[in-house]
């Protein structure tokens, strides 16, 4: 039964991580209220493991369909694996608990900006290219990857929101995009929990096929509605986020 219940949450977190992140909202709780007397570290584990697998996929998927940009998103990436490695540590020697109280109010910030441009991420309209494009995706997957590595919560979501306010990417592609450099995060993150022997692997298997499962839904669903669809999916993502943190943060 346990493995039935995280499974198809895994299922509904790959579906919504695919189309503009946040799967961990859904996923991370679920292990939580799921199995409440394992330590932390080990459910964090699982859920990287279960997650890189439908990001991984939608990833493929989007590749197919989508016009990536290679030349600054596999830097993006490297930059990504290589701070999620080093949050990853750092969390193993400071609490990052001062973050909580922190967290919703920056995404109240996001959200805020988002609505109030109307017109942001609707044009894909890319700000550098070549080696200014390179530089630029780098430090957004060095600041998300540690920050994943780190804390985690929302890094799907931050990933989109910078491709678009400072790349100039539209949802559609900031949220392709995001997948490759969250793949290379969740990576990292999983060979330090697996050196650390916080891995339920015979859970992350079945996790992970469901995960993929999600995954192909929500992939079809964003390339055939677009980027308006993306657009008011990452809103609502954002918003339960808000009201997850906010809660986590100031009532828990």
């Amino acid at each position: 039964m346990e493995l039935l219940l995280v499974s198809l949450a895994s299922l509904l977190a790959g579906f919504v991580d695919a189309i503009v992140g946040g799967g961990g909202l859904i996923l991370v709780p679920a292990l939580f209220a799921t199995f409440p007397s394992t330590h932390p570290a080990t459910l964090f584990g699982t859920n990287k493991s279960a997650s890189i697998w439908g990001t991984g996929f939608a990833t493929w998927q989007y590749s197919r369909r989508v016009q990536l940009r290679w030349g600054a998103l596999w830097p993006a990436a490297l930059a990504g694996f290589a701070g999620s490695f080093g949050g990853a540590w750092l969390v193993t020697v400071i609490s990052p608990d001062f973050l909580r109280k922190v967290l919703p109010l920056v995404l109240l910030a996001v959200l805020a900006y988002t609505l109030a441009r109307k017109e942001l991420g609707r044009a894909h309209a890319p700000r550098f290219s070549g080696r200014e494009e390179a530089a630029a995706a780098s430090v957004v997957g060095l600041l998300l990857g540690f920050y994943d590595g780190f804390f985690g919560p929302g890094t799907g979501s931050f990933l989109v929101f910078l491709l678009v306010r400072w790349l100039g990417y539209d949802f559609l592609h900031a949220s392709a995009s995001a997948k490759l450099i969250n793949t290379a995060t969740n990576f990292a993150a999983i060979i330090l929990f697996t050196l650390k022997g916080h891995v339920w692997w015979h859970f992350a298997l079945a996790m992970g096929a469901a995960n993929v499962l999600g995954s192909i839904l929500g992939t079809r669903l964003a390339l055939k509605h677009g980027t308006g669809f993306v657009r008011g999916v990452f809103i609502v993502v954002v918003s339960a986020l808000i009201l997850k943190t906010g809660y986590d943060a100031f009532v828990k």
